[in-house]
């Protein structure tokens, strides 16, 4: 798959998990987060679950034991993540959510280096701090005083940082984009619900109610936006995906606005211009390499 195609998916998954956001918000006026998250990933795990099926039939080799652990652990991550994003929905707004979600954009390439010792494209750098500009600005260039929800918040973004490192060190050498999607839904499904009716009131009426938030964050939120993340990733580095995935606090607040009324500051039209200036010198500045002298 070409680089710029797998960048186009990575930004379809970050425009999708936008839209997520405000399925998240108003789902939680019926049910509590860890309810929603398992129910959540239980519709985007049997969505999948034929075609990774279909996968491992179609595969020379079954997965290896090695990398179900690392499956497993993104899902852990993954997990922890939308935990600590949706609780913290409880106490801030869609945009401010948006906003310290996509730090991880500035998480990953550190991570990358400091830990995996692995230097990304120079051109990366100005591009990550592009981006974090962009969402500073699209937030109105500060946020007053930071409460609870959104100190969670930005612990959130520190695992979507790990989650996005984590598919891209695993989705690569396994072969597997579809086992790995099935088993990190499957697993965050689990421990959602188990949360969820450990220490929530379970009501089959509020349920019900939130069939349809539960449905288009299942299907389209989860199953959809996680699955063109991890296919996209295959093709494309860490670093540069976080970029293409942090367009999602744009979306977010575009439908924020849109649909629950929240105000976008006039700062905010200049930071998504900004965050599409940094998704073009992400795809197009690697591409510019010096040539050998003769």
């Amino acid at each position: 798959m070409p680089r710029y195609f797998a960048n186009l998916l990575l930004l379809l998954a970050g425009a999708t998990w936008g839209a997520g956001f405000v399925a998240q918000s108003t789902a939680m006026d019926n049910i509590g987060p860890f309810l929603f998250i398992g129910l959540r990933f239980l519709v985007a795990a049997i969505l999948l679950a034929p075609f990774a099926w279909l996968e491992s039939r179609k595969a020379v080799m079954p997965v290896s034991t090695s990398h179900l652990r690392g499956f497993a652990l993104t899902g852990l991550v993954l997990f922890l993540g939308m935990g600590l994003q949706q609780v913290g929905l409880i106490f801030t707004t869609v945009t401010n959510s948006g906003f310290l979600t996509g730090l991880y954009v500035v998480f990953v390439p550190f991570i990358t280096l400091l830990v995996l010792g692995q230097r990304p494209h120079p051109v990366i750098w100005p591009a990550v701090l592009m981006t974090f500009a962009g969402i500073w600005m699209l937030a109105g260039g500060s946020l007053v005083s930071l409460n609870d929800g959104d100190f969670l918040t930005i612990a959130c973004a520190v695992m979507w940082a790990l989650q996005v490192i984590l598919v891209g060190r695993y989705v690569g050498p396994s072969g597997r984009p579809l086992t790995l999607s099935f088993v990190q839904f499957a697993l965050t499904s689990i421990l959602g619900l188990g949360v969820g009716f450990a220490i929530e009131a379970i009501d089959p009426a509020a349920i019900l109610a939130t069939l349809p938030e539960i449905l288009f964050a299942g299907i389209f939120a989860t199953g959809l936006a996680f699955t063109l993340q991890v296919i996209g990733q295959r093709y494309t580095t860490a670093p540069q995906a976080a970029i293409f995935l942090s367009t999602e606090s744009l979306f977010a607040a575009l439908f924020g606005a849109v649909i629950l009324g929240e105000q976008i500051p006039a700062l905010g039209y200049a930071g998504g211009l900004l965050i599409f200036l940094a998704i073009l010198l992400a795809e197009l500045g690697p591409m510019l390499r010096p040539k050998p002298a003769s």
